[in-house]
C-alpha cells in the first residue's frame, strides 16, 4: 500500500533478464576485494563504464567533465594486508552497488549492499539518469536506533512512495517512489537518504548555494545543484552563487542573460577537478564530502596495540600489488570506496608506501580521506607537491612516525588527525573560506552558544576558563546564575574573554529546566551546547561537537562519560559508556549540542528540577530525532565527595573501570603531545599525578 507507515519485510528484487528489458547502466566493475569481476557491481562506477560487450572500459573522467589529468589513468591505490571483512561487509561486497535502467522507460532499480554504497552513488554518472519511477533496495540496513522512523524528504513531482523497513531494525530496506515528471536520480537519492538515517544539514543564518555545471565532482554535497548545458538565469535574483564546471577555470562560455535587465547568473565561477576547484587566483583546493567520508563506525579495538595495520600503496594498474587483495580503486576516481571505509574502521595504523610523483591533487585527496576515517596515517616521505595541498595542521601530523603504543595515546592521535582533516578539507567548512572574497560574511563556521547554568559560585571561574579557552572561533558564552550573585572575578573574566557573552539571572526557586530555558532564550547561536560547572573540557571540545554534528547529520550530538575523575582518590578511570562514533540513545548531559531551532521545535527544556537532559533527549526521540555519540576525548566527568544528586558510591565506578590512571592523563583533554593544544580552564589544575 502506498504511503503506508507500517514496516514490513522487504525482499531484494531479482535481476531482470535482458529479455525482460533490463539494461545495465553502469558497467562491469572490479571491486578490488574479491579478485573477480561482478557484472553489475558499481563499486568504482565512476572509473569504468559498460562498453556493451560485458567488459569494463577504463576512463579518465566521470562522463561529465570531472575527471583528473590523463596521466593518472592506469594508476591505482590499494590497501594491502587488510583484515577480513565483517559479516555485514561480506554481504555488502557480494551485492555491491547495482543500477539498472529498463529500456524504453524512466524506471530505475538501485540495489546497494549497504547504505554507504548508496551514498557513493551520489558522485557517480548514474546519479544523473532522468527517472520517474525508482526502487531503491539496501541489502543490509541497520536502524540508527530502536523504533527508528523517518519519511521521504522533499521531492518535486512526487505522486506516491512506499517504504519497507525490517521489523527488527536490521535487514533489507526498500523505498519506491513514483513521480509525475522525471527528475535526476540524484534528487531521488537525496530525498531517500533521510529514510535510512539522520541527514540534517548544519544550521546557518546565511549560506551560498553551490551548482556544478556539466560535472559531478566527488566533494559535492548532496544538497548542491547539478545542471547540464546552459545555466538557468532569473531576471529577479542571481540564480547561482558559486558555479563549478569541468576544467581549469580559464575557459568556458558565460551563460547569457535572457535580457538586458536580467540578474547576473553567478557570483563565483571556478573550474574544478574531481577533488576540488581551482580558484580565480590559481589556487587548487582539496575538498571532501564529510557526509560520505568520516569516522562513523570506528571500532574501539582499532586503538589496541594488536589492531590490524595496513599499507597504502599507489602503483600502476597491473603491477605486483594488484594481486595481493584488499580494497582498491583508480587514482583518478572519487577516492575511498565503501569497501575501504569498512576496512579502515577496523584498522589501527595505515603505513604509506613511497608515493609516486603523479597527480598530486588525487594523491592529496586520498590521504585526506584516509585521515578523516580516524585510522592513524603515517606518511614520512610526503611529496612536496602533495604537502602543499594539505592543511598545515594535518600535514604536521601525517609526517610524524607512529610512536604511540598505548591505546589512549593512539586514540588521541587519531582524534587530532581526523579533526585536522575535517576542519581543513570538509566541503562544509573549507568551501566558505575559499569564497570569502566574494562572501566575507559567510567564511566562519556556525555560531555556538555555550550555556552554563550554575548555583555554585566557587566553581564558576574554572568552568568559564574552560569555555573561554575553546579554540572554536564563533562562540558565545551564556552564563545563567541560578539564585546566586555575579562575583567580581567572574565579571572581570567575562569582560576580558574576548567573547560575546550574556549574563542571565533567575531565582533559586525555579527549576533547573526553567533556568536552562531562560538561558536558551537569550542565546544567539545557531547551535547551543550545555556544559556543567564541575566537569573538565579540553580546548577542542566544541569543535569536536560541531564536526560530529556535520558528518553524522544527527539532531543531537555529544560524548559519553567514559572518563571519570574520582577526586577523593586522585585517580581517573575509563568505563564503558556505549560505542563511540555511532548512533546512540543517550549522551552525557554536559556535552549535548543541537541546533537552537531543533531544541525549540520539540518544546525546549522540561521544567524539571534535575535530569533535564534526559527529558530533552526523550522529546527529541519522540519527535523523530536522533542522537549521535562522538569520541569521548576532551570531556571528563568529575565525582566529588558531596554535591551530587545521584551518588551510587565510588565502588560503582571502580568496579566498572577498564583502565585507571593516577591524576588526569593529559591525552584525555588533548594535552601535551604531537599536535595537542594543551589543557585549559579546570583541567589545567588537575593534570598532575595524584
Amino acid at each position: 500500500m502506498w504511503h503506508g507507515a507500517r514496516p514490513r519485510r522487504a525482499r531484494a528484487p531479482r535481476r531482470p533478464s535482458p529479455a525482460a528489458g533490463g539494461r545495465l547502466d553502469v558497467g562491469v566493475e572490479h571491486d578490488g576485494v574479491g579478485g573477480g569481476n561482478h557484472t553489475v557491481d558499481a563499486e568504482h562506477d565512476d572509473a569504468q563504464h559498460h562498453d556493451g560487450a560485458g567488459r569494463g572500459r577504463p576512463t579518465s573522467g566521470d562522463g561529465a567533465g570531472g575527471g583528473d589529468p590523463a596521466g593518472t589513468v592506469g594508476w591505482w591505490w590499494r590497501l594491502t594486508g587488510a583484515p577480513p571483512p565483517t559479516r555485514a561487509e561480506r554481504l555488502g561486497r557480494l551485492v555491491g552497488l547495482r543500477v539498472l535502467r529498463f529500456l524504453g522507460t524512466r524506471r530505475v532499480l538501485v540495489v546497494a549492499g549497504t547504505a554507504d554504497r548508496l551514498r557513493d552513488l551520489l558522485a557517480a554518472p548514474s546519479a544523473l539518469l532522468p527517472t520517474r519511477h525508482a526502487t531503491i533496495v539496501v541489502a543490509y540496513w541497520r536502524a540508527p536506533r530502536r523504533g527508528w522512523s523517518h519519511g521521504v524528504g522533499p521531492l518535486d513531482h512526487l505522486c506516491r512512495h512506499r517504504v519497507a523497513l525490517p521489523a527488527r531494525g536490521r535487514g533489507v530496506a526498500s523505498i519506491a517512489v513514483r513521480l509525475s515528471r522525471p527528475v535526476a536520480l540524484r534528487d531521488i537519492l537525496r530525498a531517500v537518504l533521510p529514510v535510512l538515517g539522520p541527514d540534517r544539514p548544519l544550521p546557518a543564518p546565511a549560506t551560498a548555494n553551490l551548482t556544478a555545471r556539466d560535472t559531478l565532482p566527488g566533494y559535492l554535497p548532496a544538497e548542491a545543484g547539478v545542471t547540464r548545458g546552459g545555466l538557468p538565469v532569473n531576471p529577479e535574483i542571481r540564480a547561482h552563487d558559486v558555479v563549478v564546471w569541468a576544467g581549469d577555470g580559464t575557459a568556458g562560455p558565460d551563460p547569457a542573460p535572457r535580457d538586458a535587465g536580467a540578474a547576473a547568473a553567478y557570483a563565483v565561477r571556478w573550474g574544478t577537478g574531481r577533488h576540488g576547484p581551482r580558484t580565480a587566483v590559481g589556487r587548487v583546493a582539496v575538498l571532501v564530502d564529510a557526509r560520505r567520508i568520516n569516522p562513523r563506525g570506528r571500532r574501539a579495538a582499532a586503538y589496541e596495540p594488536n589492531a590490524p595495520r595496513v599499507r597504502l600503496e599507489v602503483a600502476p594498474a597491473g603491477g605486483p600489488g594488484r594481486s595481493r587483495g584488499g580494497p582498491a580503486g583508480p587514482l583518478d576516481g572519487v577516492g575511498l570506496t565503501a569497501s575501504a571505509l569498512a576496512t579502515l574502521r577496523q584498522v589501527g595504523v595505515v603505513e604509506c608506501a613511497p608515493l609516486p610523483d603523479v597527480d598530486p591533487v588525487s594523491v592529496a585527496a586520498l590521504l585526506v580521506q584516509v585521515a578523516m576515517t580516524g585510522a592513524v596515517l603515517s606518511v614520512p616521505a610526503l611529496p612536496e607537491r602533495v604537502a602543499a595541498l594539505l592543511a598545515p595542521e594535518l600535514r604536521d601530523i601525517l609526517v610524524r612516525p607512529v610512536v604511540e603504543t598505548g591505546p589512549l595515546a593512539r586514540e588521541a592521535r587519531s582524534v587530532r588527525q581526523r579533526r585536522a582533516a575535517l576542519r581543513g578539507h570538509a566541503t562544509a567548512f573549507a568551501l566558505p573560506r575559499l569564497t570569502a572574497e566574494a562572501f566575507p560574511g559567510l567564511a566562519c563556521p556556525p555560531s555556538v552558544s555555550v550555556i552554563l547554568v550554575t548555583r555554585r559560585p566557587d566553581l564558576v571561574p574554572a568552568a568559564l576558563r574552560a569555555v573561554v579557552g575553546q579554540t572554536y572561533p564563533e562562540l558565545e558564552i551564556v552564563l545563567c546564575l541560578h539564585g546566586v550573585d555575579l562575583t567580581e572575578p567572574v565579571r572581570a573574566l567575562l569582560a576580558d574573554s574576548g567573547r560575546p557573552y550574556e549574563v542571565v539571572r533567575v531565582p533559586g526557586s525555579v527549576s533547573f529546566g526553567e533556568a536552562l530555558g531562560a538561558a536558551t532564550r537569550r542565546a544567539r547561536g545557531s547551535l547551543v551546547t550545555k556544559v556543567d560547572d564541575d566537569d573538565s573540557y579540553g580546548p577542542e571540545h566544541v569543535w569536536d561537537l560541531v564536526l560530529a554534528r556535520h558528518y553524522s547529520g544527527a539532531t543531537v550530538v555529544g560524548k559519553g562519560s567514559e572518563f571519570v575523575h574520582l577526586e577523593t582518590l586522585g585517580v581517573t578511570i575509563r568505563r564503558p559508556s556505549g560505542a563511540a562514533e555511532s548512533d546512540a540513545e543517550v549522551v552525557a548531559g554536559g556535552t549535548m549540542l543541537l541546533a537552537r531551532g531543533d531544541l525549540e521545535a520539540v518544546g525546549g527544556w522540561r521544567p524539571v528540577p534535575r535530569s533535564a537532559d534526559l527529558g530533552l533527549l526523550d522529546r527529541i526521540r519522540r519527535a523523530g530525532g536522533s542522537v549521535y555519540r562522538t569520541h569521548p576525548l576532551g570531556y571528563v566527568y568529575h565525582r566529588r565527595a558531596t554535591g551530587h544528586t545521584w551518588d551510587p558510591g565510588q565502588a560503582y565506578f571502580l568496579d566498572a573501570a577498564r583502565a585507571r590512571w593516577p591524576g588526569l592523563p593529559p591525552e584525555v583533554l588533548d594535552g601535551p603531545g604531537p599536535g595537542g593544544a594543551g589543557a585549559v580552564g579546570p583541567a589545567a589544575a588537575r593534570t598532575a599525578p595524584g
